[in-house]
């Protein structure tokens, strides 16, 4: 996934504000479970990651690899994602938070806290809890906070004005322009116990509770038995980083482990026929490239229109992808809010493609560059898919070279506003509503990173107008007119959306695979 390493400026130091009317929202309390823990087995997962994620609250790292198996699994925010149902896009429910109220205006906040909640090493979640976290992801000078911290923790907390303790079990936070997606955001604001900051051994509410770590090679995690949602049915939950897709299928082909993260298409027909399972589901994914649009001949919306109309998605999503993807004729993800199927407009047209390039001046087509992650998370078949591309894209003139480099590298350099080998374009995976937050970085005219240095003022304007409103309905219908625009600007070459295959043994039973990126591993369990 894009994007999780940042270079956000300007954090604030943050202040405190008073309450101002406010009209009431739910957050969804959810009873305790039922199940009993610790007769589920253990689960092994090799990871396509490099490494294991970072288990310090924000900083998880390996793209959302790292949030699915670490991040939201030792920790909560205020708020979470309901994971249990397979069908729509996963709503936002309570977590730390019972329930929140907003101002008139969406600026000031407040959030009714969890009681009787308790952090793994048996200290009370309380107000102050809250604010000693927020204070490490934003205050500058805080004993216990990095710059790389801060930054990671900036995308979702950049909006902060200010926050403060009303009582113990309630606090205010105050944002600097109305946010109505604030309860998204603290989603991704991790909890952790202030008497853990500093210490080696991490520290939250999750369901989950750290265990062992050899570093580079496994993390293991335990149920933690007290947790308010109920303990989770498994003994261990292990994690393997194994980027190399063979060995990872012959780890899970062998026993040794027991769940793999993304096989390769051309083995899916096999394993299914080998007993094993290989559950999809459509979420908020998009493989695509990010055109350079001040570079000529990028520059021109009619080259750009011309690239997408001479790609050949269906094959792609067909022979080499077998299935396991869709095509992807626009900017918004099928299995998101903002889709519109009457946005669907780049069909495989060569006929219409070599029009536009001589229309734009270009008739014999041109020379570009493309940077490619090797591996990562959800970049599917990274290479093997430019590859592709870069056969059609030559049937109409377009030569493309490809250059290929470490995923963590590219991030690094795309964060900090750079693209690797001074190439024309960037291919990778990203997300665009599994946090609203985040759309400004990919889209807007102001972003810190590198977004090919697409500007439109209209799908900024678009941007701002859902952000400012609390309702879920009103954001949905900017989003899905500003991402028309982007479709019809076409900065980037929209290429497929995954469907987030995995490789189960037969063993693991419970799973509930949901239209996002992350997964409730409550209900797994791993029988003999």
């Amino acid at each position: 996934m894009r994007l999780r390493v940042t270079a956000l400026a300007g954090l604030l130091t943050l202040t405190l504000a008073t309450v101002a009317a406010c009209s009431a929202a739910k957050g969804g309390a959810s009873p305790a479970s039922s199940q009993t823990p610790g007769t589920g087995g253990t689960l092994v997962v090799g990871m396509t990651s490099t490494d294991l994620p970072n288990a310090d609250t924000v900083l998880n790292g390996q793209g959302f690899e790292g949030k699915r198996f670490v991040g939201f699994q030792l920790y909560e925010g205020l708020t979470r994602y309901d994971l249990s149902k397979p069908e729509g896009v996963a709503p936002l429910t309570g977590a730390l938070a019972t329930s929140w109220t907003h101002s008139d205006d969406a600026r000031t906040w407040t959030f009714e806290l969890r009681q009787g909640v308790k952090f793994h090493d048996g200290t009370p979640f309380d107000a102050d809890a809250v604010i000693a976290n927020y204070d490490r992801y934003t205050k500058k000078g805080d004993p216990h906070a990095t710059a790389a911290l801060q930054a990671a923790a900036g995308e979702y907390a950049g909006s902060f004005a200010s926050y403060r303790k009303i009582d113990d079990h309630h606090v205010e936070i105050v944002t600097k322009t109305p946010n109505g997606h604030l309860p998204d955001d603290v989603a991704h604001l991790y909890i952790a116990s202030p008497t853990a900051f500093g210490k080696e051994t991490p520290v939250g509410t999750g369901p989950f509770r750290f265990g062992s770590l050899v570093p580079g090679q496994r993390l293991e995690l335990l149920p933690y038995k007290e947790h308010w949602r109920g303990a989770p049915k498994l003994d261990k939950l292990v994690l393997r980083p194994i980027p190399d897709p063979a060995a990872r299928l012959a780890a899970l082909r062998s026993g040794e482990v027991n769940w793999i993260e993304y096989p390769t298409p051309d083995d899916v027909t096999a394993l299914k026929d080998g007993g094993f399972q290989v559950p999809t589901n459509g979420y908020d994914h998009l493989w695509y490239w990010i055109l350079d649009t001040t570079k000529k001949p990028w520059s021109d919306v009619r080259v750009r229109r011309a690239a997408n109309y001479a790609i050949d998605r269906e094959s792609l999503a067909r022979d080499l992808l077998r299935g396991t993807a869709d095509p992807a004729y626009q900017a918004a993800p099928r299995a998101t809010a903002a889709y519109d199927p009457a946005g669907d407009v780049y069909s495989h047209d060569p006929a219409k493609a070599k029009a536009l390039l001589a229309e734009a001046g270009v008739p014999d087509g041109f020379e570009t560059t493309v940077v490619v992650p090797t591996a990562g998370s959800g970049n599917l078949l990274p290479v093997p898919i430019a590859e592709s591309l870069q056969r059609d894209l030559a049937q109409v003139g377009i030569k493309v070279t490809i250059k290929t480099i470490e995923w963590g590298t590219l991030l690094g350099q795309e964060a900090s506003g750079k693209v690797p080998f001074g190439a024309d374009a960037i291919a990778q995976s990203t997300t665009l509503f599994q946090s609203e937050a985040l759309l400004p970085l990919f889209l807007g005219t102001d972003s810190p990173f590198w977004t090919g240095h697409y500007s439109n003022r209209k799908v900024d304007e678009l941007l701002a107008k859902a952000a400012a409103s609390p309702e879920q309905a009103t954001r949905s219908a900017s989003y899905r007119e500003a991402l028309g625009l982007v479709t019809q600007d076409a900065p980037w070459l929209f290429v497929v959306n995954d469907r987030n295959p995995r490789a189960l043994s037969p063993q693991v039973k419970g799973l509930v695979q949901p239209q996002s990126w992350f997964l409730d591993l409550t209900t797994v369990t791993v029988t003999k």
